[in-house]
């Protein structure tokens, strides 16, 4: 299984343009970004998105918000802040808003602390946090919660840890890898310290939502 060595392959562009190549290919993905939009408040006017990628979780986010908007009472429009420190990600994530001045992309690498970014009504997060050094998780999970305002919530898709060397090896055969071909980028961490990291930070009504293997969708808001 991986290890939480500080190993990170997403600063080449090849592999970066190999996960956008099979992105939407991943299965039961669909599932749990449907199940994140539930969390998101209908409020929310300030969203940031850690580890973006080519932006396809905050724009499903948007235009969940400005559906519910076209059936309801108006209000401010929806801004968005979209992290990334991957050339090949960032330029795919240009490319998605290149029309859509209401998304500021911010080039940042997660293995440091965030910069000055404001507040947010959600921040959201899709497969990229498990390529942090499992002590880099839990400091950036603190400065999530710092960056919320009250009633705020925070949902990450994540990557998970399996609880046995038997059960990680069938999700990665379910996917098509193998122990000798998966990502050495991945530093897996299991869901129950996950969950009670986000507790002792001070997130509240924490829990996973759902959840198919390995991949699982962690939420926490902000009193």
């Amino acid at each position: 299984m991986p290890t939480n060595a500080p190993v990170n392959l997403w600063t080449s562009t090849d592999h970066a343009r190999d996960y956008l190549g099979r992105a939407d290919s991943i299965l039961h993905r669909s599932e749990g970004e449907a199940t994140l939009l539930e969390f998101i408040p209908n409020t929310a006017c300030r969203i940031l998105d850690i580890g973006t990628g080519d932006g396809r979780l905050l724009a499903l986010v948007k235009a969940n918000l400005a559906a519910v908007d076209s059936v309801h009472d108006g209000h401010a429009k929806v801004e968005a802040v979209a992290v990334d420190f991957s050339p090949a990600m960032l330029e795919a994530a240009g490319k998605r808003f290149t029309a859509d001045s209401s998304v500021t992309l911010v080039t940042h690498n997660l293995d440091q602390s965030l910069p000055a970014l404001g507040r947010f009504d959600a921040v959201v997060s899709s497969f990229a946090i498990h390529h942090l050094v499992h002590e880099r998780k839990r400091a950036l999970y603190a400065e999530i919660h710092g960056l919320l305002n009250p009633g705020g919530v925070f949902c990450n898709l994540e990557h998970v840890a399996s609880p046995t060397p038997r059960l990680h090896e069938e999700f990665l055969h379910s996917i098509g890898y193998t122990i000798e071909t998966e990502d050495p980028s991945n530093k897996l961490l299991d869901l129950e310290t996950q969950l009670r990291w986000l507790r002792e930070i001070g997130f509240v009504d924490v829990d996973c939502h759902w959840k198919w293997r390995e991949l699982a969708l962690l939420v926490g808001g902000k009193a």
